[in-house]
């Protein structure tokens, strides 16, 4: 027999025991927000292939996943930790951790899962295969803009007191930097691909703050300092998710708070570079895997458009009305598609990034959130 036979007796042999169905790195979930339940999704069909469900408040939720992409860890906002299995589609296991909880990540190494809290503030390690509570780390605030970063450490932000937390995991026991002066009310944070630039979204005031964490000791610096001056602020329907802020060709595109642009910024320099008016206040803006463009969507009541951005002119090259409460963007890894949940008309739609041609709709259940299984391998997401 020969080895590619025997390779291949054995996964058939596999196959019927139940050890596997499929690989992990075609496939997504999509929050259903209204049913505490996930959508198993699955790119290339372009379809559903299954429901996970039993799993709390999911009016707020994110994940992250697993390094090998089999596990999700779902952030539920009553405070409950979630881990559920893609393949076999069910719960691993659930804790409530907390009273409101509004996000979390996932160690470079995949040993921990970090949950940023509002009630009762903090942020608390678990183990990521068992959950078992590691370590509870107190700081008499809400907590925001948790993400990873390289050697084992965690990045987050404190609404309360203006604060930013270094967690340095490598160890034993873990080491906090705490650096001051990061403004009145971070709400949010974002850190690039490398790792390196952390940058805190401000409710309080009219800049944003940036660390480089390439240094021995960071410190805030002060960006886009009065970006909003001798404009009068709109009202606030919702705050922009700085997780989708966009990184394409070297610059920053940023949702502007209370205004209808988006905010264009050297990610060296940090120099505003431009702006482009929009149709609405921006929710997401995020780049095209390419970078080529910007998809942005808007705060309610504007969120059934979206426009579409060329980051060469600057300038929107496309515009469309998917249905109502556009709430979320995904885009398949290498860019060809994009995934957009369409809440108030229960479908998740998909859209070909170069011809703007509608290609399927599935139906789902108030969908919020899309998470497809190469963010694995992406740090802050």
């Amino acid at each position: 027999m020969t080895i590619r036979t025997t390779a291949a007796a054995l996964a058939l042999a596999l196959m019927g025991t139940g050890a596997f169905s499929q690989a992990t790195g075609d496939l997504g979930l999509v929050v259903e927000r209204a049913d505490g339940a996930l959508l198993v999704v699955d790119q290339s069909d372009r379809a559903s292939i299954g429901r996970i469900e039993g799993l709390g408040d999911l009016s707020h939720a994110s994940l992250v996943y697993s390094p090998d992409q089999r596990f999700a860890y779902v952030f539920g906002r009553d405070g409950g930790l979630t881990k559920v299995d893609i393949l076999e589609q069910k719960v691993v296991n659930r804790v409530i951790q907390g009273g409101n909880s509004i996000g979390g990540a996932i160690s470079d190494d995949g040993r921990f899962v970090a949950v940023s809290n509002y009630e009762p503030g903090g942020v608390k390690i678990f183990d990521a295969d068992t959950l078992d509570l590691l370590h509870d780390i107190p700081a008499e605030s809400k907590t925001v803009g948790l993400v990873d970063i390289p050697g084992t450490r965690f990045v987050f932000s404190l609404w309360d007191k203006g604060e930013t937390w270094i967690v340095d995991l490598s160890e034993a026991e873990p080491e906090i930097t705490k650096i001051e002066g990061t403004g009145t009310n971070p709400y949010d944070a974002l850190v690039t691909g490398d790792g390196r630039t952390y940058i805190a979204g401000l409710f309080g005031e009219d800049h944003l703050t940036a660390f480089d964490l390439w240094q021995d000791n960071p410190e805030a610096q002060a960006i886009l300092d009065g970006y909003s001056a001798g404009r009068e602020g709109l009202p606030v329907y919702k705050m922009p998710h700085l997780e989708g802020w966009a990184l394409a060709g070297g610059e920053f595109v940023l949702p502007a708070v209370g205004q209808h642009e988006v905010l264009w910024v050297d990610a060296k320099t940090f120099e505003q570079t431009g702006k482009t008016e929009t149709h609405g206040q921006p929710i997401f803006a995020m780049a095209r895997p390419d970078g080529r463009q910007v998809w942005v969507n808007f705060a309610h009541p504007l969120n059934d458009t979206i426009q579409v951005i060329d980051t060469v002119t600057k300038e929107i090259i496309h515009e469309f009305k998917p249905g109502p409460g556009v709430l979320h963007m995904e885009f398949t890894p290498r860019g060809r598609e994009v995934w957009m949940s369409v809440r108030d008309a229960d479908k998740i739609m998909v859209y070909d990034t170069q011809t703007f041609e509608k290609l399927r709709e599935i139906d789902a259940r108030s969908p919020s959130g899309i998470f497809f299984t190469a963010r694995a391998h992406k740090l802050g997401l």
